[in-house]
């Protein structure tokens, strides 16, 4: 049945974000009831990538009202159908509320989680099929391949992402159009490209989350690449983690070769260019490149010196691009709109946009594309929504583990590589976690060197071994048993780590160290001097917690959260806490209705 004679479109999320909270089974429910009221000619689902507002799943929209409903589940549908799709009215209550104000909002353009985004690399995530090739084309696919192919030579495409300015999303920032001009000075009988999809930051999903939603426009980025530089084969590295990414990028290259887009002498001009996947094995480590090519190769995934680098001497010894899944994402939009068009968003040094998972404790969480330059504030407060709880903001950390943490004085920093790098953090691939009052950043630098840690290839010295040395040191601080002169010893060992290690792994992963250090050293120093952890975090630096007698009201909602039994009493009666049971875990704080439990 044709498009053209449904009278609605209802798109359901489908990314994985939104299929954990139940998609899928609202999907099902949806299509029994519309065909239970005869609706099935009518009314046509849509299932879509990630929308980015993942924690407001399952998310609907009903076209051609635009109406967004959010947390929807399958008891909710009959109500819609009856409500909505028949008798036309919004059912209010799955409507998505302000936090700040509670407004009702219908339309998600209207939402300011959505209002200050500028999407260029997820300009088609939760809008189109990501199954269905047609509807990427309905929407200018393959447009940009088809105007390099058959009206440009690979020297004019190059330089039109040279005056782009598009720098690496994948970290580094380096600029792609350069990257791109040594692997096509490059001499060799065979070149390779290769898509970076290994995203191992924790709480990162970005390159997932496209790959999910809007795969041609990934397999389009990479055709472009090839041609500008001679290659005539590619791979995209994606960690096998991600079944439903695989699983629709595996869809998207079939049908293309199907479509003659990829293969033999496409779009007749005579390149010619083969796709494959390699599934990693999800390394942290195989985010670098050169790791990276070791294990397509077949290889232990450790990073190898540099130079040769992969532009000169790449996969199986070729001239080899690589760029990141949200670097290609951006390709189809520079050469359709221009350099120009690309370049006059974001800032100087740093034009474009750039996505990030917005995570941590704050109101509105999911993937964010914002014009490079804006700042933390922008994205924390107005996009994010602010903290919630009432607690007050302490600090946000950038570019993922081996990023940097940052304090509130630094809210207005505009989001861009050289800023951020000058703050003593990094871009990254784009994780951004939000840290309120109750964060305590020793631990915070803790947690981050420990994964770090754990995913060091052990290839060098002053990585595999100074991280080492660095979380035993953190180690002993949150046990309360710092002592004089550690803070000095991090520090030192952190530079010798930065300046010595084999490559970015190492290079980055003191970054969470130095900059609390850097930024919150009150913090260590009350650890190590005080054996007080002034978060109530490390639970060896806090003592336990009591309850005013006189305050409690005996709900005993403290004493069902207690892990330890450590709280004893009978409702309407004041409840106590052991103090020798009691491990200061904090659990029963935040259940207390009237505040009446503190640290002794």
């Amino acid at each position: 049945m044709k498009d053209s004679i449904y009278r609605s479109h209802v798109l359901i999320c489908t990314g994985t974000g939104c299929v954990s909270s139940g998609a899928n089974t609202l999907k099902e429910s949806l299509e029994e009831e519309l065909a239970a009221n005869d609706l099935s000619g009518e009314i046509k689902i849509v299932e879509t990538g990630c929308h980015g507002f993942c924690e407001k799943g399952p998310i609907m929209i009903v076209y051609p009202e635009g109406v967004f409903y959010c947390e929807v589940q399958s008891d909710d549908v009959a109500e819609i159908v009856e409500e909505h799709l028949l008798k036309g009215r919004t059912v209010e209550r799955l409507l998505f509320k302000e936090p700040m104000t509670d407004e009702q909002i219908p339309s998600y353009q209207d939402i300011d989680f959505y209002k200050k985004q500028q999407r260029i690399a997820l300009a088609n995530c939760g809008q189109i099929d990501p199954e269905d090739i047609d509807e990427y084309i309905a929407l200018g696919g393959y447009e940009a391949a088809g105007k390099v192919l058959t009206e440009m030579d690979p020297q004019e495409v190059v330089d039109i992402i040279k005056d782009a300015g598009l720098r690496g999303r994948g970290g580094g920032g380096f600029p792609t159009g350069l990257k791109w001009q040594f692997a096509k000075n490059s001499e060799g009988d065979k070149k390779y490209v290769i898509c970076n999809a290994d995203e191992g930051d924790p709480g990162a999903f970005m390159d997932r989350s496209i790959l999910e939603g809007d795969p041609h426009r990934i397999i389009e980025g990479m055709l472009v690449a090839a041609y500008a530089i001679g290659a005539d084969e590619g791979y995209v590295y994606v960690r096998a983690e991600y079944p439903l990414a695989i699983k629709r990028l595996e869809k998207a290259i079939e049908d293309a070769e199907e479509y003659g887009l990829l293969g033999e002498n496409i779009f007749s001009s005579g390149f010619n260019f083969k796709l494959h996947i390699k599934k990693g094995a999800g390394a942290f480590v195989c985010g670098e490149e050169t790791a990276l090519m070791n294990s397509i190769e077949g290889k232990r995934g450790m990073p190898t010196p540099r130079p040769p680098y992969p532009a000169v001497r790449g996969l199986w010894g070729k001239p080899t691009n690589i760029n990141n899944v949200e670097t290609y994402a951006n390709i189809p939009y520079i050469i359709n709109e221009g350099a120009d068009s690309f370049s006059a968003i974001g800032t100087e040094g740093s034009s474009g946009t750039k996505v990030f998972a917005l995570t941590g404790k704050i109101n509105n969480t999911g993937l964010v594309e914002v014009p490079m330059g804006t700042t933390l504030k922008e994205v924390i407060f107005e996009i994010g929504g602010g903290l919630g709880k009432g607690k007050k903001f302490k600090a946000v950390q950038t570019g993922g583990p081996s990023g940097g943490c940052l304090p509130e004085d630094y809210l207005d920093l505009p989001i861009d590589y050289d800023s951020l790098l000058d703050a003593g953090t990094m871009m990254g691939s784009g994780g951004m976690v939000v840290m309120d009052e109750d964060s305590c950043m020793v631990d915070v630098a803790r947690f981050f060197l420990n994964f770090t840690q754990s995913e060091s290839c052990g290839k060098c010295t002053p990585c595999r071994e100074g991280t080492k040395r660095m979380l035993e040191i953190l180690n002993r601080i949150t046990d309360g048993e710092g002592k004089d002169g550690d803070i000095e010893l991090l520090l030192d060992l952190g530079e010798h780590i930065k300046s010595t290690s084999l490559c970015g792994l190492g290079q980055s992963a003191p970054n969470p160290v130095l900059s609390t250090i850097r930024y919150f050293r009150d913090e260590y120093e009350a650890h190590i001097h005080d054996h007080n952890c002034p978060a109530g975090v490390c639970s060896d630096l806090v003592s336990a917690y009591v309850i005013d007698e006189e305050a409690c009201i005996g709900c005993g909602k403290c004493a069902k959260v207690c892990p330890v039994d450590a709280i004893s009493g009978e409702i309407k009666s004041p409840f106590t806490i052991d103090p020798d049971v009691c491990i200061a875990c904090g659990a029963c704080e935040p259940e207390c209705p009237v505040d009446a439990i503190s640290q002794a």
